[in-house]
């Protein structure tokens, strides 16, 4: 006879709680013509001459394993373009995995790094899979709250209240999901003398690097001292609207790299070559189309925080990524309380802040990742359900 099914399971799985967004987004399957405004995803198909690229390696033949690191073409035309965009400097067969999408490069970095009960500090608001993978690899995340007046900057102050003598790793992902915050080169040097000071490793997840809209992206490894300390995170899926493909990269210290591959080759062995060619293919080839992509979510951006500023819903300016993360304090409700209604009552999906973090509460994310149309219609109708909630209050 067998035990109760709870006794089979791994304790610490079932007490992880599940993704905020997924949560949500499993009532918004249940509700027909629904504006989706939630998912963090480029609503462009990914250019032609990329998919062509991986047409062209099928009919090549090309449908084998490569290397558990990826690769040798993808692994030196990435550290070619880190030489050139962010000027640091890579061994290309050694210093760098191809992973199957940059979340898989986190969860390799937290269990390779880790030891059991070591704590990592997380930035907060942040994005969902950071603390999970912590406490899946035995560490202890430890959330570091940012806040709108300090434009969701992460600062030295707030890291110094939460750093122990048990801190083994800093994690840095900017520009931000789900604020859009960005930091400049002297804000990230003032984390770095504090990285130094606390002798941290510090996982730099830049999957939005190149949605920067005001200002540059400083890439933290190119931070004097950084680059053997920092864990560089990146991928394809918001650059080139690839997230189907799942082609993301690690790039660090060769020990580093190593032991992450070793995690890599018994669980995934390798990223799809398929995958591996189109990537190649966008990094050769595909500046002008990124741009162009880029440009039109910079005309998003500048739409979506002008209407909430209107609406009263006041917005930080977000300053990378492609969400708005605007307060909705004025109308009284929670932030799940605000996302269900709205729900309910407008058909417009958006995703409460506490997905994020308990620094969350009083903001919502709003991905603006979808076409102008889209966008106006779930703007005008949070206009009405916003002004429908201030009734409510008054009365």
């Amino acid at each position: 006879m067998m035990k109760p099914i709870e006794e089979y399971l791994n304790p610490t799985i079932v007490n992880l709680p599940p993704s905020g967004i997924r949560r949500f987004f499993d009532l918004v399957a249940n509700t027909k013509g629904v504006i989706s405004l939630g998912v963090g995803e480029p609503d462009f198909i990914t250019p032609w001459h990329i998919r062509e690229a991986c047409f062209y390696g099928l009919e090549r033949g090309y449908t084998m394993y490569t290397s558990n690191f990826g690769t040798p073409e993808l692994r030196k035309e990435i550290a070619k373009y880190a030489a050139k965009r962010y000027h640091v400097e890579y061994e290309p067969l050694s210093e760098i995995l191809i992973t199957v999408g940059a979340s898989e490069a986190v969860d390799l970095a937290m269990r390779a790094m880790l030891r059991p009960g070591e704590e990592v500090l997380v930035p907060e608001p942040s994005y969902v899979s950071y603390a999970p993978t912590v406490t899946m690899a035995g560490g202890v995340p430890v959330g570091v709250p940012t806040y709108v007046k300090d434009d969701f900057q992460l600062t030295v102050e707030a890291l110094e209240q939460k750093v122990t003598s048990n801190t083994k790793m800093l994690v840095l992902c900017y520009p931000n999901n789900p604020t859009g915050a960005i930091m400049t080169r002297p804000e990230l040097e003032a984390i770095a003398r504090f990285a130094e000071k606390h002798d941290l490793l510090v996982l730099a997840d830049e999957i939005y690097a190149e949605l920067t809209y005001e200002g540059s992206h400083v890439s933290f490894p190119s931070i004097a001292g950084m680059k053997d300390r920092t864990i560089l995170i990146n991928g394809f899926s918001k650059s080139h609207a690839m997230t189907g493909w799942r082609v993301g990269y690690v790039c660090g210290n060769k020990e580093f790299v190593a032991q992450m591959t070793k995690i890599h080759q018994y669980t995934m062995l390798c990223a799809p070559i398929m995958g591996q060619m189109a990537a190649l293919e966008a990094l050769r080839n595909g500046e002008a189309e990124k741009e162009r992509m880029v440009d039109q979510y910079d005309q998003r951006r500048r739409f979506v925080v002008g209407r909430f500023n209107e609406m009263g819903l006041t917005c930080f300016n977000p300053r990378g990524a492609f969400y708005a993360f605007p307060s909705i304090s004025v109308t009284g409700l929670s932030s799940d309380a605000f996302c269900e209604k709205l729900l309910a009552e407008e058909k417009v999906a958006v995703v409460p802040g506490t997905a994020f973090g308990q620094s969350g509460e009083g903001f919502i994310r709003v991905s603006y990742a979808s076409s102008l149309a889209n966008l106006t219609a779930a703007m005008d109708k949070m206009e009405a359900f916003v002004e429908r909630c201030q009734k409510r209050q008054a009365s």
